[in-house]
């Protein structure tokens, strides 16, 4: 899908530290930092020089989204972290992706949690909701979507797998902390857990890095930023790498431009 014309692949980089150059270039690759003020322009400079596309930091995957042309997992999340410029026939399009979506399972199945027949309780806003949805399909024989409104989370709870209960709350509601009670796992992908709702016979999924898991268990995502690291860069250069093999990447990546 991206570019091949050039030798090394160059990437463009957006919001990223001068760290993730560097990384970058220990990969066989060529990095090259983008203005941030005016990414419009920047993505169209990227496909005058040839750069096959560009790796996004957190801090800017809402711009990116604004600036593609965005496939059904960046639309149901809002965000792009990963933007492809083809040449030949998709020549001139700016195709956004945000990897986060599928990595996550993958993730979470590495940790080799006994999803099967389990209870989930996923807390968010919305958008971070729907990037965790793949998680239903991991075999949860329950998943509760809780939003800061109810018709968001009666939206999601009608997407999950055939065979999946649901239920779908407002974060406000009374049941919420009677319903968290029958969960095994507990997925935060955005705001506060609300009080009472987690306990120590829980497991924690914290996407957010902000909840105190107490006395509950955590579940440690480890190999998430490499495979995430490697959707990114199978969809901006067409390559696939090994998650292992990013881990320098990865940690460059998450820190602060």
């Amino acid at each position: 899908m991206s570019r091949a014309d050039s030798f090394p692949p160059v990437i463009g980089l957006l919001g990223a530290p001068p760290a993730a150059a560097q990384a970058l270039s220990r990969l066989g690759f060529q990095a090259l930092s983008l203005p941030v003020g005016n990414l419009g322009g920047s993505l169209l400079a990227c496909q005058t020089l040839g750069i096959g596309g560009v790796l996004v930091h957190s801090t800017f995957e809402e711009a990116a989204f604004a600036a593609t042309e965005s496939d059904e997992a960046a639309r149901r999340a809002g965000k792009v972290d990963a933007i492809a410029l083809p040449t030949g026939a998709l020549a001139g399009q700016v195709l956004g992706t945000y990897t986060l979506t599928e990595a996550l399972s993958d993730a979470v199945a590495a940790t080799h949690y006994s999803a099967r027949g389990a209870t989930a309780l996923m807390i968010g806003h919305g958008p971070d909701l729907a990037a965790v949805l793949p998680l239903t399909r991991l075999g949860f024989s329950q998943v509760g979507f809780v939003a800061d409104h109810l018709p968001a989370a009666e939206r999601l709870s009608r997407e999950v797998p055939a065979g999946t209960a649901t239920y779908a709350l407002s974060r406000r509601d009374s049941a919420l902390q009677t319903l968290a009670e029958r969960a095994d796992l507990i997925v935060v992908a955005g705001g506060s857990v609300p009080p009472g709702v987690l306990q120590p016979y829980h497991t924690l999924l914290d996407l957010t890095g902000r909840v105190p898991a107490g006395s509950a268990t955590q579940l440690q995502l480890d190999e998430l930023p490499g495979l995430r690291l490697s959707q990114q860069l199978l969809h901006v250069t067409g390559q696939r790498l090994s998650p292992a093999a990013l881990s320098e990447l990865a940690q460059a990546m998450q820190m602060a431009r």
